[in-house]
């Protein structure tokens, strides 16, 4: 389903719940997003997928934290998700690797976690993203001490995400706290995210854009107090995987500041692990 015909049905399903009007309000909040899954032969979106070797430009130094490597957790083809993100990435990002300090897993390295109490869990030195054009990107096999997981190709498939239940994002609407219009959106958006199923909304574990969700807490840009909405979602990976990041119960997510994605700046990514 394209993009347009799939925020079609879900605006839709929006007005029938709470009037055109306030439809459009809350639709505006939605963002496209791809829920990752293992793929099939042949189904992979690009070079999209969990663990394996990084892809990088030759020359491009493996990312450090102190002296300890950090470990490639995913890369994502930003070129085979580019056609549904619209004007969102800049020409040519290619490919995105997607970094972290592993210090949970089975094959961590013995002095990770004393290395990592030195930092925050959005320190920028635990976790990074490095884009590499497809064009010049090789396998690179990761230095010692740094942590391979199997790789697992991923398929994408497009729909869109609402805010999380707890995500202040919510608050922008600007309703008040009186009247209908407050009360009508308090009862949307707790229902879609347990009881209704609406057409075109993304319920997923591992994603790639979208919004992310915190199924036990908040991410540290809302704990912080910082508005959600100036950050776009990278990467969100749950706890099923063989690995286990930062926060409470293992879920993992990359976020970035609007204005840097749309520079194509991924240095300034971060790390926002699920944390109460």
């Amino acid at each position: 389903m394209d993009p347009t015909t799939t925020l079609t049905a879900l605006r839709d399903f929006c007005a029938e719940h709470l009037g055109t009007g306030l439809a459009d309000r809350v639709i505006s909040l939605a963002r496209p997003g791809f829920e990752l899954t293992e793929a099939a032969p042949g189904q992979a979106a690009g070079h999209s997928r969990f663990g394996g070797r990084a892809m990088l430009e030759p020359g491009t130094p493996w990312p450090m934290c102190e002296d300890l490597p950090l470990s490639l957790i995913a890369v994502l083809d930003t070129d085979a998700l580019a056609p549904w993100l619209g004007d969102l990435l800049p020409p040519g990002t290619g490919l995105l690797n997607f970094f972290h300090l592993d210090k949970e897993s089975e094959q961590c390295d013995p002095t990770a976690r004393e290395v990592a109490s030195g930092f925050g869990t959005e320190d920028p030195e635990v976790g990074r993203v490095i884009a590499a054009r497809p064009t010049l990107a090789v396998e690179t096999g990761p230095p010692a001490r740094s942590s391979v997981f199997a790789p697992v190709p991923w398929a994408a498939e497009l729909a869109f995400a609402f805010p999380d239940i707890w995500d202040s994002a919510w608050d922008t609407l600007d309703l008040g706290y009186e009247g209908g219009d407050y009360e009508a959106v308090e009862t949307f958006r707790g229902a879609i995210h347990a009881d209704w199923f609406p057409p075109g909304l993304l319920f997923c574990e591992d994603m790639a854009f979208g919004r992310p969700v915190f199924p036990t807490g908040s991410s540290s840009v809302m704990l912080n107090g910082d508005d959600s909405n100036r950050y776009h979602h990278l990467l969100q990976l749950s706890d099923r995987h063989e690995w286990r990041l930062d926060g409470e119960g293992g879920w993992m997510h990359w976020s970035i500041r609007t204005e840097a994605l749309r520079a194509g700046d991924f240095s300034q990514a971060i790390p926002t692990p699920d944390m109460w």
